[in-house]
């Protein structure tokens, strides 16, 4: 995705100031994982538990009347676009949304379901399974667009609950994704819920049970259809979002033995996270070296990105003798428009025209019922235990 030189132009002036890579990681948030579990049944008694489920969220409609608020709320937050406030405005309201809403819309009424944005139905679909498996009263929230954070936290607190599971529907930790949730949701607590107490989900990007139920889905989806490579294309961010969230300040060097290397910065690099993704998967699938690649896909101009980038890599598999591609896109638990629009349809014109065949986009974990059986076992988990007091 590109936008106008002024926006490369303006983006990169204030890029070439070393301060701009310096901001603080919510490095010490309460989290599910980080510690063993242990029953604490007077801890039950004295709070009520409850569940808030959070994706990033869709328009209200593909129309370009909706499309321009979500966007605008979407490119506003200082995770996502990471410059002052009054440069992100000049940026996001005086260049970008005045092209980008019309096309993003075009994109967005190529996907939609008649019930609604394929996000918002999938999201909504697995929650309602959730809820069937857990006695914990449970939420959905979107970051961006309805239902918000605040209604879901409003939603929990009329049922009487007092200590939240804050669930970020996402596999890898990463500034525009994660950080952006539990920051937001905090400073709701502090203003509206003072009486909430939050533990986090962590990035699960490496968890036994999340890695099988994705393995054993892509396996699912791949019966029948004999293919030559297997893609993992994860969502892009700027190279520098890794090096802002290396809690080390010196371990990112993004020089390709950094995420193999162990590192206190791995918790929250997003990069080594999707590696890592990919490395458990094809363990678990027994592929060969050669049968799989991993990229990164969607990206804006102004900086460098996290490479290498999916369209380019996608189009030279056929010149390389890759005439039947898979492709699967685990930094999302819910089909959207980056992998309905991006790669099952972009993707695939770009592959075909470039000499290639058969192309197979798998779907994400969505509502698939053993997904649904993991993310209840670990609600069910932190519904019965605590973290132990030190």
């Amino acid at each position: 995705m590109h936008s106008d030189a002024i926006y490369v132009k303006l983006l990169n002036s204030y890029l070439e100031s070393p301060d701009s890579y310096r901001e603080g990681v919510r490095a010490n948030s309460r989290t599910v994982f980080d510690e063993p579990l242990r029953a604490n049944k007077e801890t039950n008694k004295q709070n009520m538990k409850g569940v808030l489920l959070v994706n990033l969220g869709s328009p209200d409609s593909p129309e370009p009347k909706d499309v321009k608020p979500y966007l605008d709320q979407f490119l506003m937050d200082k995770y996502v676009i990471d410059v002052p406030f009054l440069l992100r405005a000049l940026l996001v309201r005086g260049i970008i949304l005045r092209k980008r809403p019309e096309a993003s819309a075009e994109a967005y009424k190529k996907i939609w379901w008649e019930e609604g944005s394929p996000l918002i139905v999938l999201s909504e679909r697995m929650y309602k399974k959730v809820k069937q498996k857990t006695e914990l009263p449970v939420a959905l929230s979107m970051r961006y667009g309805k239902p918000s954070i605040e209604t879901g936290l409003q939603e929990l607190a009329d049922k009487g609950v007092t200590e939240v599971l804050l669930f970020p529907l996402y596999p890898q930790y990463a500034m525009a994704s994660t950080l952006t949730i539990l920051v937001l949701a905090e400073e709701i607590r502090k203003k509206k819920f003072p009486q909430m107490t939050f533990t986090d989900v962590p990035a699960f990007y490496d968890k036994p049970d999340y890695i099988k139920v994705l393995a054993n889905s892509i396996k699912k989806s791949l019966e029948g259809f004999e293919y030559d490579h297997l893609l993992f294309s994860y969502h892009g961010i700027p190279e520098r979002h890794i090096r802002k969230t290396d809690v080390t300040k010196s371990h990112c060097k993004i020089d390709g033995t950094c995420c193999a290397t162990p590192s206190a910065a791995h918790k929250f690099c997003y990069r080594h996270q999707c590696y890592e993704t990919t490395r458990l998967v094809v363990k678990e699938l027994g592929l060969p070296e050669d049968k799989y690649s991993l990229t990164f896909q969607s990206r804006l101009a102004g900086d460098k990105w996290l490479e290498p980038y999916t369209d380019v890599e996608i189009n030279k598999m056929p010149e390389k003798g890759i005439k039947n591609l898979a492709v699967v896109t685990p930094a999302f638990v819910a089909d959207c428009l980056e992998t309905l629009e991006e790669i099952a349809m972009r993707a695939r014109e770009d592959f075909q025209e470039h000499g290639g065949g058969a192309f197979h986009a798998i779907p994400c974990l969505n509502d698939d019922d053993e997904w649904v059986a993991v993310v209840a076992g670990w609600i069910n988990e932190w519904a019965n235990a605590e973290i132990p007091v030190s």
